[in-house]
């Protein structure tokens, strides 16, 4: 009997910010979509950002105002649209007297007040670092200061929500995945599909979006067998994180004699993370990690500014991701473009290929928008944009409501512990109450398996938001890896296996 082959409109390559952003989009303008990802969600370097929706202050330097422009608009839009894992964040931008002058800094900050119509973050300020608690974390020779406004995000959750709006709009995602090849026929792209398990699937679609983030060009040439269609520069970003290093909760962002920045940022409560570097890369960007040299340049910048000074001994952890930027010919890897640019391939009546170079996490909504834009030309009118003025699944709160819904949680399910209850809200926002269920006690939610992670959660996050292993849990649904020991991690991580392999009816007899 011949294989009946699924249809759809888009097919994307690539489950991170950029792949998961046009297919909740598309979905929600009516289409059929069709999402491939080899790994986990956010398994690359959307789990491996700096945690910043900010207009990149930096890349002002670079003339780069529509870039900048674009991104300070959107920190706002994506604070509405998902205020649980999203929220303001103050950056201390301490005076060194030997680089950037004070008037230049401040031309800067006034550009980036005004750039991108700022409404809820509060403007820049200068602080006395004499009088300000954010001096007195650092060395004596800084007493001036700058501080202005961004957003943090929970990057990994950001990929992971838009993936769940995209299913619930009717979007097929499959994770660990693979497209091993594709190919134009009759006016559509045929794609042959390959699951962890050795399951084969050939799928049609009107149209084909690489989105495959550092493997976009190796996807066009190996799984296409087409010319790359702009060149990319690979660059790796690494970060260290330490035990807290000062004890308010604004960020530092510092100078470097070199022109790159690095950002120090209150992170999980506990930790201080500080990044980020900027190299270039070969190889596979699955085996980045961050070297000996850029522990020590990172440890080094920080220490020109704060008074306790730290070592390599002092970190907990590290990451570190590619990021696959559009090569504009720069001679540094810091000065490469952080703009996305999208390649269309296809002429006359051939089935279009859309390739996706470049981009930020905090302009992937507009990165979604452009891409639908693009392939408008090709497959007929594709709907309305309509994410602006929407929420992600579980923000359907006020921008600055998390706390109150922390505390209402407290009140309706009284087990809770204030901390549990917070955690549970900045992750899922409302529905945190999904998870919690008819719960009554701590333990009606099941085995406990290290820090505050119960059985409820983790069924949750298998079921809803395809967690496959304890690494899904605990680095990119979570950061609790922080919170819980090796031991713990495996054993939840050998509890999710059996698990799936009951669901799969294969379990050992």
């Amino acid at each position: 009997m011949a294989e009946v082959q699924r249809s759809y409109d888009i097919a994307i390559v690539g489950g991170g910010i950029n792949g998961c952003g046009i297919a909740r989009d598309a979905a929600g303008r009516g289409l059929a979509v069709f999402l491939c990802e080899q790994n986990d969600l956010a398994s690359a370097t959307s789990s491996a950002s700096t945690k910043l929706i900010h207009g990149g202050l930096r890349y002002l330097e670079y003339y780069e105002f529509r870039l900048v422009r674009e991104a300070l608009q959107e920190r706002e839009v994506l604070l509405r649209m998902a205020p649980h894992i999203i929220w303001p964040l103050r950056f201390v931008l301490p005076h060194h007297k030997g680089l950037r002058p004070a008037w230049l800094i401040r031309l800067g900050l006034f550009l980036y007040d005004h750039l991108g119509g700022r409404k809820l973050l509060p403007a820049t300020r200068s602080l006395n670092l004499r009088q300000d608690i954010a001096g007195t974390a650092l060395k004596d020779a800084y007493t001036r200061a700058f501080e202005y406004s961004d957003c943090w995000v929970q990057d990994s959750r950001l990929v992971v929500l838009n993936a769940l709006d995209a299913r619930e709009k009717g979007a097929d995602l499959r994770t660990r995945t693979r497209c091993t090849k594709a190919r134009r026929e009759d006016e559509l792209w045929v794609l042959s599909i390959e699951d962890e398990n050795g399951n084969c699937e050939t799928i049609r679609a009107r149209a084909l979006v690489n989105a495959a983030g550092p493997w976009v060009t190796e996807f066009l040439t190996k799984g296409l067998g087409l010319n790359a269609a702009a060149k990319v520069r690979m660059v790796k970003g690494s970060h260290i994180i330490l035990p807290r290093l000062f004890e308010h909760d604004r960020a530092y962002i510092f100078q470097n004699s070199d022109n790159r920045i690095v950002f120090a940022i209150p992170y999980e409560q506990d930790f201080t993370l500080i990044g980020t570097t900027d190299e270039d890369f070969e190889g596979d960007p699955a085996t980045a990690e961050i070297s000996r040299k850029e522990i020590g340049y990172l440890i080094d910048a920080v220490n020109g500014y704060f008074k306790t000074e730290i070592s390599a001994e002092d970190v907990v952890t590290t990451y570190a991701g590619v990021r696959p930027l559009y090569d504009d010919g720069a001679s540094a890897a810091q000065s490469a473009t952080r703009d996305y640019v999208l390649k269309l391939q296809g002429t006359g009546n051939e089935a279009p290929l859309l390739n996706i170079f470049g981009g930020k996490i905090t302009t992937y909504r507009r990165l979604a928008e452009a891409a639908l834009e693009k392939l408008e030309a090709s497959l007929g009118t594709l709907g309305q944009p309509w994410t602006k003025e929407s929420h992600l699944p579980g923000g359907d709160f006020s921008w600055d409501g998390a706390e109150q819904l922390a505390l209402d949680l407290c009140r309706d399910f009284p087990f809770l512990e204030r901390k549990l209850a917070q955690r549970l809200v900045r992750a899922y926002g409302t529905r945190a109450r999904d998870l919690l269920g008819k719960a009554r006690s701590l333990q009606d939610l099941g085995q406990q398996f290290g820090a505050d992670v119960y059985e409820a959660e983790v069924v949750y996050l298998m079921d809803r938001e395809w967690a496959c292993s304890a690494r899904d849990v605990v680095w990119r649904r979570s950061k609790l890896v922080l919170r819980m020991t090796r031991e713990e991690q495996a054993a939840l991580d050998d509890w999710m296996s059996r698990r799936r392999a009951t669901s799969r009816g294969d379990a050992a007899e």
